[in-house]
């Protein structure tokens, strides 16, 4: 398999002719720009998953990024700068219109999906990774250009960055650079993959390459420390949530005949606050709770909070047998 294209191929030529109107900021590039973070903000307000998904696959912002990855590796610091202030254009305009329409009909409010987004860990690094290298090969390969969709989808560029603009509007800065960070994950994430992608397909040759891929290599490790500490956080918090269920079936005689159906977590109170659904034959006290929420902190170490949400149980029998129904009072 031939890896490497001389300088000044046919083929090399058209990719860097191409890179180089991506890494421009045009008419389209603005429409896409403002209409996809319209989509992605209206969506994250409304907690609408069908609307941020519509706003990933419009994503104009990967057209920059492909431009960025190609001149870093390229050495062309031309295209690398006007990639890089589209880029930046796209971004603050993001951020300006997702605060702009926040303000405009603020919800106090926010949803799951602006939570989502606020805590990246080195998952999300492997999720831009992968898609980067697709996102570089469909540049490469026309041929499989209809995957760019779905690899918008996997990155998700839009949504973080309008996410920093609703917590501006909040005035929740924590919240924001989670988000931000999350962006610039993505962004790392797509960017190395994508160079090495156009390295080994022959495009770039790697010793024109070496200085870019050590200079993002730094960049990812910055970041590399905040994104293992919440992804440990993660993992922790999976851990005590999968704890408590079971302490909850079968850690504990303090409850009989219940069925936990649902168990949701909000690690963002202080205590942490699990509300349960659950059905149960009798009602449960707050002596029960109390009993439950020690019964939790021996185990994990931590103080939560605890909300049941009752639904009776009941036991319905044929007439000729017995009573026809026996439920809580």
């Amino acid at each position: 398999m031939r890896y490497w294209r001389h300088p000044g191929s046919d083929e090399q030529t058209a990719l860097r002719t191409a890179l180089s109107s991506d890494a421009r900021v045009s008419f389209n590039f603005i429409v896409l720009t403002l209409t996809s973070c319209s989509i992605a903000t209206f969506g994250l307000l409304e907690n609408n998953v069908a609307a941020i998904i519509g706003a990933m696959i419009i994503a104009p912002m990967i057209l920059p990024i492909g431009a960025m990855s190609f001149s870093a590796v390229e050495g062309d610091a031309l295209i690398l700068r006007r990639a890089l202030a589209t880029l930046t254009i796209g971004a603050i305009l993001s951020v300006a219109l997702a605060a702009a329409i926040t303000r405009l009909f603020f919800l106090p409010a926010l949803g799951s999906e602006i939570m989502a987004r606020s805590q990246p860990n080195l998952l999300d690094l492997g999720v831009a990774l992968a898609a980067g290298v697709v996102a570089a090969f469909a540049r490469v390969r026309p041929s499989v250009a209809g995957a760019i969709a779905g690899t918008a989808i996997a990155v998700a560029l839009m949504p973080p960055i309008c996410v920093v603009g609703i917590a501006i509007a909040h005035g929740m800065m924590a919240l924001a650079r989670g988000a931000a960070l999350l962006f610039v994950t993505n962004l790392l994430g797509i960017m190395i993959a994508s160079m090495s992608v156009f390295v080994l397909s022959g495009y770039v040759h790697m010793r024109r390459a070496t200085r870019a891929f050590v200079w993002t290599l730094v960049a990812i490790t910055a970041i590399i420390i905040p994104l293992a500490a919440s992804t440990g956080e993660l993992i922790r918090q999976a851990q005590v949530e999968s704890a408590l269920r079971s302490a909850l079936l079968n850690g504990t005689v303090t409850f009989q005949r219940v069925e936990l159906i649902r168990a949701d977590f909000d690690w963002v109170t202080a205590p942490p606050e699990v509300h349960l659904l659950v059905r149960s034959t009798q009602p449960i006290t707050p002596t029960q709770v109390a009993l439950l929420e020690a019964f939790a902190r021996h185990k994990t170490g931590i103080d939560f909070r605890f909300v049941f949400d009752v639904t009776a149980l009941a036991e319905v029998r044929d007439e000729a047998v017995g009573p026809t129904a026996t439920s809580l009072p």
